[in-house]
């Protein structure tokens, strides 16, 4: 990283240190003392970093539960597809070697809120890479939103359209209610359990709820990985983006 320093700072020195470590090369460390903070301010600002915001939490989250010690193990490899997903990786190296091209599609449904917020277009080239089959849900119109490379993205916006409206035929009568909350069709116990979650596709397609309701309780889930996850979330995802 290149800081540039304004000559008319009241007091700026750098000064270079090298440390030697038994077996292995000097290390070269630039020390700079200044009192004109705000042009190191706007050089870090200003920088273009190929990483997103929801890349640097994980890196965090992996930090933090290192620190907190734990089953850490280390492996060192050349071969990143040879790691397992459930794995913690922090690589190391130059984009030369190292790549990391693989986020499933069940992944990115799970952390669809974030790649929303932050508009990761980078990410959603992926999609690019999945076998989207005509039986699975998945959530076309926001993401492609935020990117116009999505191909076939027509083909898998019908595909969505058609599953909600499939998933909207099958609910029973017992699953229309007249409750304005989430809260409320979850305390309302003439609605079995297994039918908790067709109860509320059913409100949010027919306006009965919110999207802020939907979402809040979308992100909450238990599982993302479930059927009535995906259902309920492309639902939302169709009744916020189709316009």
């Amino acid at each position: 990283m290149l800081i540039e320093y304004e000559e008319d700072s009241i007091s700026q020195e750098i000064s270079e240190h090298d440390i030697d470590l038994e077996g292995f090369s000097t290390i070269r460390i630039n020390k700079i003392k200044t009192d004109d903070f705000s042009s190191i301010y706007r050089s870090i600002a200003e920088l273009t970093l190929p990483i997103s915001a929801m890349d640097v939490r994980k890196v965090q989250s992996i930090v933090k539960e290192i620190y907190a010690g734990g089953d850490i193990k280390v492996n060192i490899t050349e071969d990143l597809d040879s790691l397992n997903n459930g794995d913690r990786i922090i690589a190391i190296g130059s984009h030369k070697t190292i790549s990391y091209q693989y986020h499933t599609s069940a992944e990115m449904m799970a952390n669809y809120f974030s790649i929303i917020d932050e508009s990761n277009s980078q990410l959603l080239a992926l999609i690019n890479k999945y076998t989207i089959q005509g039986q699975q849900y998945f959530p076309v119109f926001g993401f492609s939103s935020i990117t116009s490379e999505i191909e076939q993205v027509e083909r898998l916006k019908q595909q969505q359209m058609e599953k909600v409206q499939s998933a909207l035929n099958s609910i029973s009568e017992s699953c229309k209610t007249d409750k304005s909350t989430i809260d409320d069709i979850l305390g309302d116990e003439s609605i079995t359990a297994s039918n908790k979650n067709n109860a509320i596709l059913w409100s949010l397609m027919n306006g009965k709820i919110s999207l802020a309701d939907t979402e809040a309780y979308l992100k909450s889930f238990e599982n993302k990985s479930d059927t009535p996850y995906r259902k309920l979330l492309c639902a939302y995802d169709l009744k916020k983006y189709s316009n």
